[in-house]
Parts: structure tokens; C-alpha cells; sequence
């Protein structure tokens, strides 16, 4: 379970980029709209495994979700379908599109010829591993369900490569803030229900292509396994699953929400940072430049300590499209996690640390089993 924790915090503080979506979205007075979507569902069954149905466990647990989410305030709860109906995988993201939804959650359950078992979040993108590609593949299929499938999805063929690659383009700008919400979820999961981890994955899925908003995909484990199967098919199972799926949900909502409240936000003094730090031993890596990344969005905001809970000295840098605010600047890892540290009792709790050569970004994991230090 240590090395599982740990995978999951690694993912967490590598992956973690917080972010609102368009302009629009950063309006307080707007709900926070989910979109939840129970896979598959009146002639498609989905899958059978122990002899279960998928469409009926993912809709148990969808509107179990939708019932802890609809008591938050400022959420606004969406279904693709609330009974056993049949529904086109292109009409779920039509429903959250048409929505502007902030966040879509799709819930499915695997199955597999073996005893393999554990839970899984999917987000939109290319992975080579062909295990993930025939799970994509899977839930892909239900296109050739589909009236007029051919024309729907402009010839697209689950079983091609190439088609599944073509596909990608138009959810890569939400892949940063998929990858945040699917961890929040799969942390949960596995953490606090001691579920075997399989960890977030990237795959090529219509039911995500087509969202314009950050979206993810849950699979919440086996069906075919012996001891998993009855769990996930169990009321107790799907309660759990469910809350800890919401849970996840409202983190991350409450993630990327900005405090501005001067009065809320008493300011750090920078004596503070200096007396903790000075007691700290050095780890220095040489030509490495650690910051604490706490936001990134589209809106640009004054970068003055009571626009960030006290935090002195944040700096914005324009990425793209976004606006990126960074806490801190050292080559001495010790002392970037203690602003870490700093940065989450104020609020921030999903800030994580950033490593720059150079200028260039690099993946936080490899410096740190690097020797250059």
C-alpha cells in the first residue's frame, strides 16, 4: 500500500495544473455544471462479467453521484439518462456541450478473461499499450449499435489505429485539467476504498473526443474478477464508489477556485518563510530551478500577495493560452517543498512542484532520480 501512496502522489504533483477553462467559466455566478454519464444502457448491456450487467451497476452509481453532488451549493447536476435507455455515444456529448458543462464524468466496469482487477480513470488521449487500446476498442464499439453509424461518426472504425489517432486533436486543450480531475477521483478510489490501483491512463475514446469540457472516464473495476465483481454489483460497493467519485469531483471544483477576499487571506510574512527554512538541511540540484505552481487560468490577475491568501512574491507567466502563477524560485528542493507546504495550509491544496533547465520544463520524477545534484 506505501509504494501505491506514493505512485499516487508522484501522479498527483507531476500531473496536477490547475485551470479554468475559458473566460467565461471564471463567472462565480455561474454554476458548476457536471455532466454525468452512465455507460452504456437499454439493448447494449455492456459487458456481463459474473453474470452482471454493466449498464445497470454504471447507472446506480451515476445517480448515486448525482444525488451527494446536487446537495452542494453552486452545483448543478446533469444526466445523460436516468433510466435504461439506449443512447448514442455522439448524443451524451451533444448533452454536454449543449450544457457548457465544466466537467463530464463518464462510469463504466471492465472485464477481462483473466483475474485482473483493480480501479482505473481514463482520460483522452494516445496510449501505445495494446491492453488500454482493446479497452478503448471495448467501449468504442457500441458505435456499430448505432443507426446511421456511418454517417454519425464520419468513418470513424473503432478497430483502426489510425482513426483512433485522428481523434485526438480537439480535446487537447482540456487534457492538463482531465488529468486533475481523473487523479482526484482515482486517488480516492484507491486510498480510501484500498482498491488495487491501475492508475489514470490516457486512451482514445468517442464519449470524451467529443466533450468540450474537461471529461474523464471511470472504470470502476472488474466485473469478471471473483471478489471485485460481487463488490462493484453490491449496493454497499456502489455507495462507496460513488461518494468517493463525487468526492473527487468536489475537490476538484474546489481546486481551481481563486480566493480573493482580502480579509480572508492575512498576509505571510517573509521572516516566517526565512525562520523555517533556515532549520532545514540543503538539497541542492545543480541547474535546477524549482517553483510551486498554484494556478493556471485564462484570466490574468494582479499578482499582489491578498489576490493569493498572503502568498509574497507569486509571478505569472503567459503559456499558451494561459496564465501560469508560480510561488517560489530555488535550486534546493527542501526548501520548495516547505513553500509547498506554505501554499496548502493557505488553501492551495492541490499546488505541486515544477522543475525548469534552462527555461524548459522537465518531468519532476526524473530529476529527482537523477545524480546531478
Amino acid at each position: 500500500m506505501k509504494t501505491k501512496t506514493a505512485s499516487i502522489v508522484l501522479l498527483l504533483t507531476v500531473v496536477f495544473i490547475f485551470s479554468s477553462f475559458l473566460n467565461h467559466k471564471n463567472d462565480t455566478t455561474k454554476p458548476f455544471i457536471v455532466v454525468l454519464d452512465a455507460g452504456h444502457g437499454g439493448h447494449d448491456p455492456g459487458n456481463t462479467g459474473n453474470g452482471y450487467k454493466e449498464k445497470e451497476i454504471a447507472l446506480s452509481v451515476i445517480l448515486k453521484i448525482g444525488k451527494i453532488l446536487e446537495k452542494q451549493p453552486n452545483f448543478k447536476v446533469i444526466y445523460t439518462r436516468k433510466t435504461d435507455i439506449f443512447l448514442e455515444l455522439e448524443a451524451r456529448a451533444l448533452i454536454a456541450n449543449k450544457a457548457d458543462a465544466d466537467v463530464f464524468v463518464s462510469v463504466h466496469c471492465n472485464s477481462f478473461y483473466t483475474q485482473a482487477y483493480g480501479a482505473e480513470t481514463y482520460v483522452m488521449g494516445l496510449n501505445k499499450t495494446k491492453q488500454n487500446m482493446n479497452i478503448a476498442k471495448k467501449e468504442n464499439e457500441v458505435i456499430f449499435l448505432e443507426e446511421n453509424y456511418e454517417e454519425n461518426y464520419a468513418g470513424f472504425d473503432p478497430n483502426s489505429p489510425e482513426s483512433l489517432i485522428g481523434i485526438t486533436v480537439m480535446q487537447e486543450e482540456y487534457l492538463d485539467q482531465s488529468i486533475m480531475l481523473a487523479a482526484l477521483i482515482q486517488n480516492n478510489m484507491v486510498n480510501n476504498l484500498k482498491r488495487r490501483d491501475r492508475s489514470v491512463k490516457q486512451d482514445v475514446f468517442w464519449v470524451l473526443h467529443n466533450t468540450y469540457m474537461p471529461s474523464v472516464l471511470v472504470e470502476l473495476g472488474f466485473l469478471t474478477h471473483m471478489k471485485e465483481g460481487p463488490y462493484i454489483n453490491s449496493e454497499k460497493g456502489r455507495i462507496e464508489m460513488a461518494r468517493e467519485i463525487a468526492n473527487g469531483i468536489i475537490s476538484y471544483r474546489n481546486s481551481i477556485s481563486l480566493a480573493t477576499d482580502d480579509a480572508q487571506n492575512p498576509v505571510i510574512t517573509q521572516e516566517e518563510i526565512d525562520k523555517a527554512i533556515d532549520v532545514t538541511e540543503e538539497k541542492i540540484y545543480n541547474d535546477i530551478v524549482f517553483r510551486v505552481q498554484l494556478a493556471a487560468v485564462s484570466k490574468k490577475i494582479n499578482t499582489k500577495s491578498s489576490n493569493f491568501k498572503g502568498l509574497i512574491a507569486v509571478e505569472r507567466v503567459k503559456e499558451g493560452k494561459l496564465n501560469k502563477y508560480y510561488y517560489g524560485e530555488t535550486s534546493d528542493y527542501n526548501k520548495i517543498q516547505l513553500m509547498k507546504k506554505f501554499a496548502k495550509e493557505k488553501g492551495y491544496d492541490s499546488c505541486y512542484i515544477v522543475a525548469f533547465k534552462n527555461g524548459k520544463k522537465l518531468k519532476l520524477s526524473e530529476v529527482l532520480n537523477s545524480e546531478d545534484k
